[in-house]
């Protein structure tokens, strides 16, 4: 974890071997602390089987036995593979069938002296053991357990293990326990030498559990508590210079809109709204399921905002959304006297030079873009409001960044991948959350269907759109792929309709320059090419209310909330669609995953079933949030004790004088002071 856990040791060579050293470097070991960290992905077991439980064997259950063997082993050869077969006697008399791939040298190391630990995984349909593992003699209880690291192919398994045995030693006595002694007493956690220990060398696997429990506890209790020093200090930093927000100018401004606010849109922006009226600063999350109006909500913020005389920021993770947000509040503010601008990093040079001018005399009120936004050359003459689009594509610095650019400016951060309240509570420690769970006009009508990639029904619906002028999505998951996968490669799908409907398809993807794009974009909006063949890019931005229809190939290689995103880009209009996921295969996880798809439509269903199948560090974008990309613990796991976590903290800090909390506080202050997330912050 992080240095301060431990008592102070010098780094040094770790391992007597060069290359062994260059491969830990490579891993980011540079210390045997750093070593103790690096925990097993798995173990293999070889704990003897229950005896009442080898009678009852279900298909593919994993058996340790001990015995002998009892037949001479016979290896039959079928061009590149073998095949060896001999009998095993187990300890209590059970005879078995053990059938060895590729194994010929068994026939050599197998003899009927000696006794044997065998592994095997039991074959229901033949009656027999496929080997896994076989050793000599029997393993004695405390290595029965083998810790499986990940590790790169060059360095073996055994020698991170001799690694991990000297460090226990030379560590021994200089880990702290940083978890208060109250909370180890209340959940009867061992001490962290010994959890560290339990984990890499155990005897059971409770002693794993309890271990883990250590070690998991203490990454929730430290990550909740740096959650809530952030929170603590970002309602402590005072706004400077916040202008009145004239209330009635703003409800006039809403009433004028030509969309009725949905009840979660009119309760987010009060609060949003109460937050920009305090004295200390807004940092809130609004998350919503694609389609609920976010937009529109940072629309009336900036309008807000405007009216308490200071500048708006939004910015946007792509060019296309940028140049879609302009073009969407020009629209949105007319009528009034807002000036928007634009501001990317591929535009003209003079255009470029007249907005950041506009900028920063004043002239110019809100600013779209994306990262330019926060450049060395962008200066704000009174920056008050900055708005993250699509917040989890951006790392914490640039979010914090464009927010320095004002004089402590309010922030807010939008997300269309909606999680369960009760978890973003936890997860968002340092935010304050408001959440759209509702559609502005009417509601979706998108039917969601599996078939194959050679359904007629399918182009019959093409067909159906195109006839009544409507637009249709065709998305792919990768821009190349080989000749076998010609439902894989955008490039191939795009050639295969072109040929289908002549000049009447667009081609869109990630290595196209800005033009390429804008022409695909702008190709498909007017109708001129009502067939848009595209990549995972047009899954946020591109609002094009007159598509009814997307047919997504090979679906099970985007993830559940990609999936719903993308589905999210038609019927946006409340019109009739149809969602096809295009999937030859008959891989009943695969199919499963993809029925999450046809039975809801609720964004929150669906990223807590994406959370469960995929963890926390892709849903949420951890390695780029500033989100903690969790050593031990599991979001969806581990649920109960990031709770229990949470309301430590909170009683931690409530009693912060006590002698006995003063190191984990300094514990989070250091994680803290490493990240500089306060310090960004408070610029």
């Amino acid at each position: 974890m992080r240095s301060f856990l431990f008592a102070t040791i010098s780094e040094m060579k770790l391992t007597t071997s060069p290359r062994l050293n260059y491969l830990l470097g490579e891993m980011g070991i540079f210390s045997y602390f750093q070593a103790l960290e690096h925990l097993p992905r798995r173990y293999e077991s070889f704990l003897y089987s229950d005896p009442s439980r080898l009678h009852h064997l279900e298909d593919k259950e994993r058996v340790v036995l001990f015995g002998k063997v009892i037949t001479t082993p016979k290896t039959l050869r079928f061009q590149r593979l073998s095949n060896t077969t001999f009998y095993f006697r187990d300890e209590f008399d059970n005879d078995y069938k053990v059938v060895a791939w590729n194994r010929p040298y068994l026939s050599k190391i197998l003899n009927q002296e000696d006794s044997f630990t065998l592994q095997a995984s039991y074959d229901a349909k033949k009656h027999e053991l496929s080997l896994l593992n076989l050793k000599k003699g029997r393993i004695p209880k405390e290595e029965a357990l083998v810790p499986v690291y990940s590790l790169p192919s060059e360095y073996p398994q055994h020698s991170f293990s001799q690694l991990i045995q000297k460090a226990l030693k030379e560590c021994d006595g200089k880990i702290y326990n940083h978890v208060p002694a109250i909370f180890r007493s209340k959940y009867k956690l061992i001490n962290r030498y010994d959890a560290l220990k339990n984990t890499h060398f155990p005897l059971d696997m409770e002693s794993i559990r309890q271990g883990l429990r250590v070690l998991k506890y203490e990454e929730a209790l430290l990550f909740s508590l740096k959650n809530q020093i952030i929170r603590k200090e970002n309602k402590s930093l005072l706004a400077k210079g916040k202008g009145y927000l004239d209330r009635k100018k703003l409800e006039a401004f809403i009433a004028s809109l030509p969309y009725q606010l949905t009840n979660s849109q009119k309760k987010a922006v009060e609060e949003c709204v109460l937050d920009m009226e305090a004295d200390s600063l807004m940092y809130r999350l609004l998350q919503g399921d694609v389609g609920s109006g976010k937009t529109l909500v940072a629309a009336i913020l900036l309008y807000a905002n405007y009216l308490r005389g200071s500048q708006g920021a939004l910015m946007a993770p792509t060019e296309t959304l940028a140049k879609q947000h302009y073009e969407t509040l020009k629209k949105t503010f007319e009528g009034t006297k807002v000036n928007v601008i634009l501001l990317t990093g591929k535009m003209d040079n003079e255009t470029k030079r007249g907005n950041l001018n506009d900028l920063e005399d004043g002239t110019a009120d809100i600013a779209v873009g994306t990262h330019s936004l926060f450049s060395k050359s962008v200066h704000y003459a009174k920056l008050g409001l900055a708005i993250i689009d699509e917040q989890h594509k951006f790392g914490v610095n640039q979010r914090t960044l464009l927010a320095s650019k004002g004089e402590n400016a309010d922030v807010l951060l939008m997300s269309a991948t909606p999680i369960p309240r009760t978890l973003s509570l936890t997860i968002y420690g340092d935010l304050d959350v408001s959440t759209l769970n509702e559609f502005p006009s009417k509601k979706r009508d998108i039917a969601t269907k599996i078939a194959r990639t050679a359904s007629k029904t399918v182009q019959k619906d093409v067909q159906t759109s195109l006839e009544s002028g409507h637009r249709v999505y065709v998305v792919a998951p990768k821009i190349e792929g080989d000749e076998e996968e010609s439902n894989i490669s955008v490039k191939k799908v795009y050639e295969t309709y072109e040929k289908l409907y002549p000049n009447k398809v667009a081609l869109l993807h990630g290595r196209q320059d800005e033009e390429e794009k804008d022409a695909a974009i702008i190709a498909f909006k007017t109708g001129l090419c009502p067939i848009l063949v595209s990549t995972q890019v047009i899954e946020v931005g591109v609002d094009v209310k007159r598509a009814d229809l997307m047919l997504i190939y090979e679906p099970t290689h985007f993830a559940l909330s990609s999936l719903h995103q993308l589905r999210g880009r038609i019927g946006r209009d409340g019109s009739s669609s149809k969602c096809y996921l295009l999937y030859d295969g008959r891989d009943e996880e695969e199919l499963d995953k993809l029925n999450v798809l046809v039975q809801t439509e609720d964004g929150f269903k669906i990223a807590e079933e994406d959370l469960r199948r995929r963890g926390p560090g892709e849903l949420l974008g951890v390695k780029q949030s500033g989100l903690p990309d969790f050593h031990f613990v599991n979001l969806v796991k581990d649920f109960k004790m990031l709770e229990c976590a949470r309301d430590d903290a909170s009683y931690i800090l409530n009693h912060a004088q006590e002698p006995q909390f003063a190191y984990i506080l300094k514990a989070a202050e250091e994680e803290i002071k490493e990240s500089s997330t306060i310090k960004e912050r408070s610029k």
